[in-house]
C-alpha cells in the first residue's frame, strides 16, 4: 500500500490537529514516536486524546512544538441537542481548567481569529460575539458579585485581506497595551480526515500559527511572541479535496483486493501514477481545494455557542453549566 503520509507530503495537505498528525506517522512506522507520549480517556460520550510533545524528536516528527495537544471527539456536536451540547461545554470546560493558573485578578484576552465574512472561516467572530467581556465594566461590579467574574476582553482582528494588518500585529500592540496574563485564539481548523469535520475540538497551550491549514502561513501567536500564556482553541471545518480524492481511491482498491490485478496497482511501485491521477484530477485548484459541508453555517453556531459556554464556565467562577446560557451575549 502506498503511504497516506508520503501522498499528503507530496500533495501539500498539512493537518491541523496533532492526533491526526500522530496517527499518520504512527500508521506508517507502526510503533510510538519517541518524544511523543499519547492517552485516551471517555468522559460523558467525549472521547478526550492528549498529545505531549516531550522534546525535540518529538518536535521533528510531529512538525509541532513542544506541549500539549488535547482533542475531544465528540459526534454529537452535529445534532442539535442542547443537553448533549451543554455536557460538550462542561467537558472542554473541564480541559480547559487544567491549563489554567486562575487567580482572582488574572485577566483574559479572546481573540476570534479568521475571515468573518467566509462562514467556514468564522468561528473565532462568532464565539467573540458570544463572550461575557467584563474588563470595562470590573471596577463598577457589585460587591456581591466580586470573585464570580475576572477581567475579559475580546477582539476579532480580522485577516490581512480585509485589514492589510498581520493578525499577529494587532494582538501584539493589543497585548503591550493591556498586558493581560492568559491570550485564548480560536480560529477554524483543516481536517485531515471527513469524519473530523464539525464533531472534533482541538485545544493547545502552544499558541498556534493562524492559516497554516490551508497554506497561509501568518506570524505564530505563542509565548515567544506576545509574552504571555497563549491557549489555542479550534474546530475543523474544511477539508482538502486531495483528502476526498485520496480516500476515494483508497476505497475503490479496498474493493478490489479480491482481484490481484487490480489491488497490485495501489501500491509503493506505481506512487508517481497515482499522483499523476490525483493531480489531474484536481486540476487547476491542485492543493489549494478546501471543501465544507453545506451546513456549515449550523456547524459554526452550534461550535462556536458550545466554546463560549465553556469559555464563559471556565473563566468566570460564578458561571455554571446551569446558568451558563444566562451570560451568552
Amino acid at each position: 500500500m502506498i503511504s497516506k503520509s508520503n501522498v499528503y507530503k507530496k500533495m501539500n495537505i498539512y493537518v491541523d490537529l496533532a492526533v491526526e498528525a500522530h496517527d499518520l506517522l504512527r500508521g506508517d512506522t507502526g510503533r510510538e514516536v519517541s518524544g511523543v507520549i499519547m492517552k485516551e480517556e471517555d468522559l460523558s460520550n467525549v472521547t478526550v486524546t492528549t498529545i505531549t510533545i516531550t522534546n525535540k524528536n518529538g518536535e521533528k516528527e510531529l512538525g509541532r512544538p513542544q506541549g500539549n495537544y488535547l482533542t475531544l471527539a465528540a459526534p454529537e456536536i452535529k445534532y442539535n441537542s442542547y443537553v448533549e451540547h451543554q455536557n460538550i461545554a462542561e467537558v472542554l470546560a473541564g480541559q480547559l481548567q487544567k491549563l489554567f493558573d486562575f487567580h482572582e485578578e488574572s485577566s483574559i484576552l479572546v481573540v476570534g481569529l479568521g475571515n468573518w465574512q467566509a462562514t467556514p472561516d468564522s468561528l473565532g467572530p462568532k464565539v467573540v460575539e458570544k463572550i461575557m467581556v467584563t474588563r470595562h465594566l470590573f471596577h463598577y461590579t457589585p460587591e456581591e458579585m466580586k470573585g464570580n467574574m475576572r477581567k475579559v476582553s475580546a477582539i476579532s482582528p480580522g485577516v490581512l485581506g480585509i485589514t492589510g494588518i498581520e493578525t499577529a500585529e494587532v494582538i501584539r500592540g493589543l497585548v503591550e497595551h493591556i498586558k493581560p496574563d492568559y491570550v485564548i485564539a480560536i480560529d477554524a481548523l483543516a481536517a485531515g480526515a471527513l469524519e473530523r469535520i464539525g464533531t472534533t475540538i482541538q485545544i493547545a497551550d502552544t499558541g498556534i500559527n493562524p492559516g497554516s491549514g490551508i497554506g497561509n502561513h501568518r506570524k505564530g501567536l505563542n509565548q515567544e511572541t506576545l509574552g504571555c500564556k497563549v491557549i489555542a482553541i479550534g474546530v475543523p471545518t474544511v477539508v482538502n479535496a486531495a483528502v476526498i480524492a485520496h480516500k476515494t481511491v483508497e476505497e475503490l482498491f479496498g474493493q478490489m483486493e479480491a482481484e490481484p490485478a487490480l489491488s497490485k496497482m495501489y501500491s509503493e511501485e506505481n506512487e508517481e501514477v497515482l499522483m499523476g491521477v490525483l493531480s489531474r484530477a484536481l486540476s487547476p485548484f491542485q492543493d489549494s481545494l478546501m471543501v465544507t459541508p453545506k451546513d456549515v453555517d449550523d456547524l459554526i453556531e452550534r461550535t462556536s455557542r458550545i466554546i463560549a459556554n465553556a469559555l464563559n464556565i471556565c473563566i468566570h467562577p460564578g458561571i455554571t453549566k446551569d446558568n451558563s446560557d444566562t451570560y451568552l451575549q
